[in-house]
């Protein structure tokens, strides 16, 4: 299967640097005819069903958003450890493991430095997909319990 990326790219090559079709097949390593196919289809990506599947993480992930910017400010040595906000997290009835947590302090910190860096640049920021999920959590959060829980 070809993924939209790729599918960018033989465009690209193609439409706008005429680049051959052979020569395109040499450099991704795919079929002459795939190339062609794709780029003969009138479809300008492919298209699939957005899948949202439902995390562990999705009822605690206002809690650990605000521990981890409370954190962030802290030194090095006050810092609480990921292992700690797991096990705190635990505490409070997540059952999911250690590795959904350090994954989405990860993105978290990446989601970070990218709005410290558009807001440096005065650009606009580039994931939105991560930005709007937040925003769905937050609001489901709301609408389950009343501020003074969170």
């Amino acid at each position: 299967m070809i993924d939209v990326a790729l599918l960018g790219i033989i465009r690209r090559w193609h439409l706008r640097d005429q680049i051959s079709l052979r020569e395109i097949a040499k450099r991704l390593g795919i079929s002459r005819n795939t190339v062609r196919r794709y780029l003969r289809s009138e479809t300008v990506e492919p298209a699939y069903a957005d899948r949202r599947s439902a995390s562990a993480l999705d009822v605690y992930t206002f809690k650990l958003s605000a521990w981890l910017k409370t954190e962030s400010t802290k030194s090095r040595k006050q810092k609480r450890s990921l292992k700690q906000m797991h096990a705190d997290l635990c505490a409070l009835g997540f059952e999911g493991s250690y590795d959904r947590v350090a994954a989405f302090a990860r993105q978290w910190k990446v989601d970070q430095l990218d709005r410290v860096n558009a807001a440096s640049k005065g650009t606009p920021l580039i994931r939105f997909s991560s930005f709007k999920f937040y925003n769905a959590v937050v609001t489901i959060l709301y609408s389950l319990f009343p501020s003074s829980q969170l």
